[in-house]
């Protein structure tokens, strides 16, 4: 397959216009460049007309005036522009093998995050989402992987499959620290482009929801957990990582250790909560964990936790999408709304930025409720 190549002047810049059939890649392709542009007039795209441009479409214009009009005919599989981008992976070829040296270097990855403390669950996510990346490559070596392969693989997998702005990031954060710790390449991580993210308000319930979501649950383990989310703003991890040791019942305080981002915090017990642990110790006489699963000594499964609450939904009225996430993100707003202070309302959740506590102030219903409609005066 073959594309027109055209020097011309357009708009008094002087240009290179491209003329091709329809070729999905060849148009991605195009777009790398920079300042390039699709003319509806002439009907072709065409970018600025440039020694570094002409290089990559491998045309040779020595010699003519630059306001000449110039034909030549370019194979397409020439040039070096494309070279970044034949040696993908169709995305509906499943069952994809990498190379013994790839699973090497993955395995050195894993080590090398364990070393530097990250979570086994974002370890996980890095993992998966890096292997993805490279099956997508599988036919290129690592060597010769660019910057513009991850736009390639943003458009053709990412945005294609509808996945999320947050897996987008995560993958971003995977493949920056690959390349840059481990894989020595054409790729570079400062200049890898995030995506943007959707601002999105948390999901809250309201006071009464929470109460009736809480009373369902007639086992008293299922009901403490539930319980203990939302009364301290833990997270489900938090939660599972508790000990006896951490509850605090003389200070009303319950410590969270190594949470999110290798932090300690503390937060505020309840009385009422205090009591529920009390009864739930007795019964059950945890041994490592404050929360363990059908053995002694092991913790409990998160996946049990969140379909304890699934059931519990079931048996009331709330027809929302709720998850053990939106307790914590309740006990945020409700929080708000008698009053505490922000700041301690970021201690308490373990916030490294004030900007991520303050989302909870688009939610909070104290202030707007107090706003009178003029519709009501009309």
């Amino acid at each position: 397959m073959k594309w027109k190549v055209t020097r011309i002047v357009h708009r008094s810049e002087k240009r290179i216009a491209l003329s091709f059939g329809f070729d999905a890649q060849l148009k991605e392709a195009i777009l790398l460049f920079k300042d390039a542009r699709w003319s509806q007039t002439l009907k072709c795209w065409h970018i600025p007309d440039t020694q570094e441009n002409r290089q990559q479409l491998k045309i040779d214009p020595i010699g003519l005036e630059t306001d000449q009009v110039e034909n030549a005919i370019a194979p397409i599989e020439n040039s070096p522009l494309l070279k970044s981008q034949i040696l993908y992976v169709e995305p509906s070829k499943e069952n994809i093998s990498i190379s013994e040296e790839v699973k090497t270097k993955l395995i050195y990855y894993h080590y090398w995050l364990k070393s530097k403390r990250y979570s086994d669950q974002t370890i996980k996510v890095y993992l998966q989402a890096l292997e993805a990346f490279l099956k997508f490559y599988v036919n290129k070596p690592l060597q010769l992987i660019n910057n513009h392969d991850i736009i390639i693989y943003n458009n053709e997998i990412i945005l294609k499959k509808g996945l999320s702005a947050s897996y987008q990031n995560q993958t971003v954060n995977a493949i920056k620290l690959f390349f840059r710790k481990i894989e020595n390449t054409k790729i570079e991580p400062q200049n890898i482009e995030r995506p943007k993210r959707p601002k999105l308000l948390p999901n809250v319930l309201s006071k009464e929801e929470v109460k009736e979501i809480l009373e369902v649950p007639k086992n008293l383990k299922h009901r403490a957990m539930l319980s203990l989310i939302y009364s301290c703003g833990l997270r489900r991890s938090e939660l599972l990582n508790l000990k006896p040791t951490d509850i605090d019942s003389k200070r009303n305080i319950i410590i969270v250790r190594q949470a999110k981002g290798c932090k300690d915090r503390i937060a505020p017990l309840s009385i009422k909560i205090i009591g529920m642990l009390r009864e739930y110790y007795k019964l059950y006489k945890p041994k490592t964990w404050l929360f363990e699963g059908q053995e002694a000594g092991t913790p409990y499964d998160e996946r049990s936790i969140a379909n304890v609450l699934k059931q519990a939904l079931a048996k009331t009225n709330i027809k929302k999408p709720v998850s053990l996430h939106w307790l914590r993100h309740s006990y945020a707003t409700h929080l708000l709304e008698t009053g505490t202070d922000l700041r301690y309302i970021q201690e308490i959740l373990g916030h490294k930025s004030s900007r991520t506590t303050e989302i909870y102030t688009h939610v909070s219903t104290k202030s707007i409720q107090n706003i009178k409609s003029p519709f009501d005066d009309l």
